[in-house]
């Protein structure tokens, strides 16, 4: 969830679909090594459709290229018109995964398929057939991260060999509502492993289990962290939308440099009861989408008051029942924003180049713009973020672990030493020394713990995001979300620098990033974030921004970035 603390990579091959049924400790590298069968069949031919509302859409020699940037929207319109089915949309992304993820350019975004994803597109069609439609995602083919949990065949790992074998025994209460909904499961993204948060020197991206993630624009840059899979899977449309987990900037940052939307919503939004944590008091999950209408959709199916989920108690009253009802072209027009230029510009010259024609954009399209702000206290509560981190880690993970009995690890502890014992296979390419700090906390009763907290949420919230917005009489706050992706090391790790994240996730405030251009073909996105529970404000102002723009490009899988 951290997006730059993470990981290397392995064999990245994926476990077989069947590998659940008497998997063991004893077995599980012999299954991942050997790799796995998508749950394919017959080829299908969709009729030929463009996109009509999506980005420039870019011909590639991979199935089904008229899938590219086709929106929710889109692909309800082909479901309800008879076509194609369910049936087909599924086949046709596992079709495209075997092509672009598995083969071809090898994305590796993708870190297990469901073996039951046809079964259950099947089972929507005939409910369609039957007159009962669901709603917007009826049929939808999705994809979560590997740290949410799935009541179903496949693992739920977090990308770590520690926890491969039995399944969850449940879904997350936010993927239930997903299916609910009747969104398609159809597999798991690969991720930073441990959601970016074991050890220094990490290459987000990889994990263990998946091996590391490609950002499918440039193939040697970065998909960023933790949620990088989810982020290059809906880019390159393997999957109609995706959900990634954020603790600071692990849904915005690789949203950004995959050139998708992605929402960090108001912590208490989206449940996280059974995802695999880091921090009760930053982590949230969110939707990573091509559009922002298609975020929106997503997110309305995925929050929700979850009675396990402490952090509903402060949502009550909140959660809107359709976020996509706010969406309104003209939201720019009298919006007064205020651009965070000390701090949050100024390390990249290419991505201020870009946020000062977006800015253009927006004061184009009627908003007035408040620049040169500086954020109160920015910079001053990183080290408190870091204790919060690490004492919750400990507590968080033992609770989560304690809800998966027959899970192969029980505590922090035990992973710590799982990753002694096959180090080949998870410490090759670095260590794990944020485990061996989070294990050297002693309780949430801890003052240092607890002033931390208090201090950080405090400098970040009233006193940093609510004051200068207040003062300034600000509909939200405005800056490039990072960085261009950096060329993926793994001996040194991420070389990432600048960005947006870090307020609004320690703050437990949204955060919309929406694509805003390229820079020698590499994405860049533009952050709109404020008040607690102003999704519906940012959505409009996403969205108006967005329509304005029209930046996103389908990925062109260019291997490097041409040096002549």
């Amino acid at each position: 969830m951290p997006e730059s603390r993470s990981s290397r990579p392995g064999n990245g091959a994926r476990p077989d679909d069947d590998a659940h049924d008497g998997f063991s400790r004893r077995t599980f590298f012999k299954v991942a090594a050997a790799g796995g069968a998508l749950a394919a069949a017959n080829p299908l031919a969709l009729a030929s459709c463009g996109p009509s509302g999506g980005g420039t859409n870019v011909s590639h020699a991979f199935p089904h290229s008229e899938l590219e940037g086709l929106t929710i929207g889109e692909l309800q319109v082909g479901l309800q018109s008879g076509r194609w089915s369910s049936h087909d949309l599924t086949q046709a992304y596992l079709d495209r995964i075997q092509a672009i993820d598995s083969s071809g350019p090898t994305l590796k975004s993708v870190i297990e398929i469901n073996p039951d994803a046809l079964d259950i597109a099947d089972g929507l069609d005939r409910e369609r057939k039957n007159g009962n439609v669901r709603g917007p995602l009826h049929g939808i083919p999705i994809m979560v991260k590997d740290n949410i949990d799935s009541g179903d065949r496949m693992m739920t790992a977090a990308g770590s060999y520690a926890l491969a074998g039995p399944p969850a025994p449940k879904d997350a209460f936010m993927l239930a509502r997903l299916r609910q909904a009747g969104a398609v499961l159809l597999g798991k993204t690969n991720l930073s492993e441990w959601a970016n948060f074991r050890g220094y020197q990490s290459s987000s991206g990889w994990s263990g289990r998946g091996g590391q993630c490609h950002n499918p624009y440039v193939l040697d840059r970065t998909p960023c962290g933790s949620s990088s899979g989810s982020g290059a899977a809906v880019a390159a449309s393997l999957c109609a939308a995706a959900v990634g987990t954020e603790t600071d900037g692990s849904v915005v940052c690789p949203s950004s440099v995959n050139s998708v939307v992605g929402i960090k919503p108001t912590l208490g939004v989206v449940s996280r009861s059974g995802i695999v944590p880091i921090a009760h008091s930053q982590d949230t999950a969110g939707p990573m989408a091509r559009t922002v209408t298609d975020a929106a959709i997503m997110l309305t199916a995925m929050a929700g008051l979850d009675p396990n989920d402490p952090a509903a108690a402060s949502a009550r009253g909140h959660i809107q029942t359709d976020y996509s009802s706010f969406l309104d072209k003209g939201a720019l027009q009298g919006a007064r924003l205020g651009l965070v230029r000390h701090r949050l510009m100024g390390y990249s010259p290419e991505t201020d180049k870009l946020a000062e024609a977006a800015v253009s954009a927006l004061k184009d399209a009627g908003a007035t713009v408040i620049d040169d702000l500086a954020l109160p206290h920015y910079g001053e509560y990183g080290r408190d973020e870091g204790t919060v981190l690490d004492f919750e880690f400990k507590h968080d993970l033992n609770a989560y672990l304690a809800t998966r009995p027959n899970a192969p690890i029980h505590s922090l502890a035990d992973a710590i030493q799982f990753n002694k014992d096959h180090a080949e296979e998870e410490l090759r390419w670095f260590g794990q020394e944020i485990f061996i700090r989070a294990e050297a906390t002693d309780g949430l009763q801890d003052p240092k713990y607890r002033e931390a907290l208090e201090r950080s949420k405090r400098l970040s919230g009233p006193e940093g995001i609510d004051a200068l917005m207040n003062q300034h009489r600000l509909d939200a706050l405005i800056a490039p979300t990072k960085c261009p992706p950096w060329v993926i090391d793994l001996v040194d790790g991420d070389h990432s620098f600048g960005g947006a994240a870090g307020p609004a996730a320690v703050a437990g405030y949204p955060h919309i990033t929406v694509p805003m251009g390229y820079t020698f073909g590499l994405p860049v996105g533009f952050s709109f974030f404020g008040h607690a529970w102003s999704e519906p404000t940012l959505l409009k102002l996403a969205y108006a921004f967005e329509q304005a723009t029209l930046k996103r490009q389908e990925p062109i899988y260019q291997v490097t970035v041409p040096m002549t």
